[in-house]
């Protein structure tokens, strides 16, 4: 096996082996070859090559995702690491462990015009968790170290002032990864090199000095507190946010489900399933706040007591009327970090989602209210309503979601892009056995189908990735991949721009909107399909698109994409009339 000669790069890797970190996503560069050179020619790592950095970091962030364990990326010095910041941003408020490792210029060329240089150390620090800076190896290149900073070699002791580097290094990296691993949350390595890069050695040369990493102890502690205002009240409404699958325990998912004194508002990332939840919150709320007794329902909805857990909510009518309707009690359980989304939490408790409502129903907490039953009528209405107006509206954005939820496959994996994709998504039902996933952290449209490539890479089955025109053209690099599985599909609503700037409060006629907001365009994702080996796909018309849907789904030997052309002009008139049709 061959080892980079560079001590720092011999261990970053031990580091990493001792840590389970396999899985390297690498976007080639000069400056990084030490670390490249060393995690490839380990056979306990994975290590991916893809180009364009902000590919790599989502792809990398999506196998995170799924794995729920850190994924590293790695890149050279300069421009390269800014374009991982997107990614690096959405791990750190989605709570996904990403670990970037940037090689770095020596510290004494930063800053005097040498090429491919920027200032990186603590270069993401208000969306990181942890950022180590690792000193410049003493032993190697030692000349030019005495040449340009002969301060660090004190006594001219350079075995002693290494051994201080090492330590330091050591130190740091122990603390980045432990933190990665404890918090569930992107790190950053920055890495000085000095030339040259490329030596190499047969044996291991340094030896690191590696703590256990120690988990600390979580204290299921009793909640009396809480249980005596839960048992006493009569409307309790849970959120639930963005959040892994099998977080709540099917035993208390019917506990819930069965309290006449709970509304439990579920949303499409959330992957908990039951017919009593309510998985369409906007299709409870929009009917209020065009009704005529606005007021008196919203006073009827307003919860005594909010639990939320997971992470970020999407819709903003939920916001809206709990940052008006207070209730008198918000507690946030679980997790590493509760967001005072509305202005009212009163704390947050980090015991496992289970064990809270274990406490909560120790003396069975069953108490009678008319809260869910009142609240479930409205929703059996919503439903007969939406099912009629499905049945009579036009081809559109709306039409084809419904028709797309309708025939998603059981078991598959569903990604889906932000903007228009995942509010439409919020109004259907799909089957609980469908795990779903969005960018919810910072709710951009970059990176959605590198994320999709990423997570379906390590996900067992088939993944279905919904996507608007412009995220998919954004993030068109995510097609140069060698890591596309032939079960992974994509669904391209393509409606000639941003549909969702039509949905929005604006002047919608006019060259300013369609140019500078809307961005209407003509492109089709035809020829990319051809560029990257995809089987294309396109539907334009009710018919067409149930014959397409009925192929699309099945086995194929290379991925497929299904392009899906709606009348630009008409999808926000036919959502916005749908929430006055059901009130």
């Amino acid at each position: 096996m061959k080892y980079s000669s560079i001590p720092t790069a011999q261990s970053i890797v031990q580091h990493f082996r001792a840590k389970n970190i396999s899985n390297i996503v690498i976007s080639p560069g000069s400056r990084n070859a030490p670390l490249t050179i060393s995690f490839t020619e380990d056979p306990f790592f994975t290590c991916f090559s893809i180009v364009d950095e902000r590919c790599a970091g989502f792809f990398a962030l999506g196998m995170a995702q799924q794995l729920q364990q850190p994924v590293a990326v790695l890149c050279t010095s300069g421009s390269a690491l800014l374009n991982y910041y997107p990614a690096v941003a959405e791990a750190f408020y989605s709570a996904i462990p990403l670990v970037v490792i940037s090689a770095d210029r020596p510290f004494y060329k930063v800053g005097i015009g040498d090429g491919q240089t920027i200032h990186q150390k603590n270069i993401y620090e208000n969306q990181i968790g942890y950022s180590a800076n690792l000193k410049q190896d003493i032993t190697h290149s030692t000349e030019i170290v005495k040449k340009y900073r002969p301060d660090w070699i004190v006594d001219n002791d350079i075995e002693s002032s290494q051994s201080k580097v090492q330590d330091h290094n050591d130190g740091e990296l122990d603390k980045a990864l432990s933190f990665a691993l404890r918090e569930q949350c992107p790190v950053h390595i920055n890495v000085p090199f000095e030339e040259p890069l490329y030596q190499i050695s047969l044996q291991p040369t340094t030896a690191v000095n590696i703590p256990d990493l120690v988990n600390p102890i979580q204290v299921e502690a009793p909640l009396e507190s809480k249980r005596q205002i839960w048992s006493s009240s009569t409307k309790k409404m849970i959120l639930v946010g963005v959040n892994t699958p099998h977080t709540l325990n099917e035993t208390w998912i019917n506990k819930l489900a069965s309290d006449p004194s709970i509304v439990v508002f579920t949303e499409t990332t959330s992957n908990i399933n039951h017919p009593n939840f309510f998985n369409s919150i906007d299709s409870i709320i929009a009917p209020i706040e065009i009704g005529s007794k606005t007021e008196e329902n919203f006073k009827k909805l307003q919860p005594e007591v909010l639990i939320t857990f997971g992470g970020l909510i999407v819709s903003k009518k939920i916001k809206a009327f709990l940052r008006k309707f207070k209730p008198l009690h918000h507690w946030h359980i679980g997790g590493n970090r509760a967001n005072d989304t509305f202005f009212c939490l009163e704390e947050h408790t980090k015991v496992p989602v289970d064990h809270f409502f274990k406490e909560m129903y120790l003396n069975n907490g069953i108490k009678e209210s008319t809260y869910f039953k009142g609240w479930n009528k409205v929703k059996e209405n919503y439903k007969d309503k939406r099912a009629a107006y499905l049945a009579q509206i036009p081809f559109s954005d709306f039409y084809a979601f419904n028709s797309i939820f309708k025939e998603i496959p059981k078991e598959y994996l569903l990604q889906l892009a932000n903007s228009s994709t995942i509010r439409y998504a919020q109004l259907f039902e799909i089957d609980a056995s469908v795990k779903v996933n969005c960018n919810r952290g910072t709710s951009g449209i970059d990176g959605s189908t590198s994320t999709a490539i990423g997570a379906a890479f390590v996900h067992t089955g088939p993944t279905l990735f919904i996507t608007g025109d412009l995220s998919f053209f954004y993030d068109s690099n995510a097609l140069w991949n060698n890591y596309i599985k032939n079960d992974f599909k994509i669904i391209v609503i393509n409606n000639q721009g941003g549909g969702i700037f039509r949905i929005l409060p604006g002047q919608k006629e006019s060259d300013t909107f369609q140019t500078y907001f809307e961005t209407r365009h003509h492109l089709n994702a035809k020829h990319l399909c051809e560029m990257y080996n995809f089987e294309y796909h396109v539907a334009n018309s009710k018919q067409t698109l149930s014959e397409k849907l009925f192929d699309f789904f099945g086995d194929s030997d290379r991925p497929k994409l299904l392009e899906i052309e709606t009348p630009a002009l008409i999808n926000d008139k036919i959502l916005i009339e749908y929430f006055r049709f059901i009130s």
